[in-house]
């Protein structure tokens, strides 16, 4: 099962994004070249009728020069308890908790719920130098091209790739996990 952001989120989301791009005077075709994202994508997120991908707003954050975290208002001055950026009818989620940007890096502490047979696919051509998970509760498991990883509760495991990746609850369980994504920062 897939799941996306709550629609306030979304909202909230196209509103960010239209102010950034008008206030770098760009047109929406103009940050469709810069983002690789078409510009009815882009049209429909700024109006709220797109539930996106985290890879496509981090291609729309690169083209607007900033990060994810920055679009959904994580860090020195958001909300202290995060912001929930995905979830599931079933009740898994992922709450993207702060961010620090370096000139070279972007820094994301998430922490994630899984539960039964829901499956969050991240990456998909985002630059990630690397995705570090500890995980609390129950059994994580991480899915690439190269195979499946295992990693159990009190256990830490990395992640280098820019490739798809898959987080999924072992054998149906609940997994709650703590991850960091380092990721390179766009240049502009």
């Amino acid at each position: 099962m897939s799941g996306g952001m709550r629609p306030a989120v979304v909202e909230q989301l196209g509103h960010r994004i239209r102010a950034a791009r008008q206030e770098l005077d760009l047109s929406v075709g103009g940050l469709a070249e810069l983002s690789e994202v078409s510009r009815r994508m882009l049209t429909q997120i700024e109006l709220g009728q797109a539930n996106p991908s985290v890879a496509t707003l981090d291609r729309v954050a690169a083209g607007l020069g900033t990060t994810f975290a920055a679009l959904m208002g994580v860090g020195a001055d958001g909300p202290p308890e995060g912001v929930e950026v995905w979830s599931t009818d079933s009740g898994s989620w992922a709450v993207l908790l702060d961010a620090a940007d370096t000139p070279a890096l972007s820094v994301e502490t998430w922490k994630w719920k899984l539960l039964g047979e829901d499956v969050y696919e991240g990456g998909g051509g985002v630059p990630m130098p690397e995705l570090m998970h500890h995980v609390l509760e129950g059994a994580l498991e991480v899915e690439t091209a190269d195979g499946t990883r295992l990693i159990e509760a009190g256990g830490s495991g990395r992640l280098a790739t820019d490739e798809t990746y898959r987080y999924r609850a072992h054998e149906g369980q609940a997994a709650v996990f703590f991850s960091v994504a380092l990721l390179a920062r766009p240049v502009r």
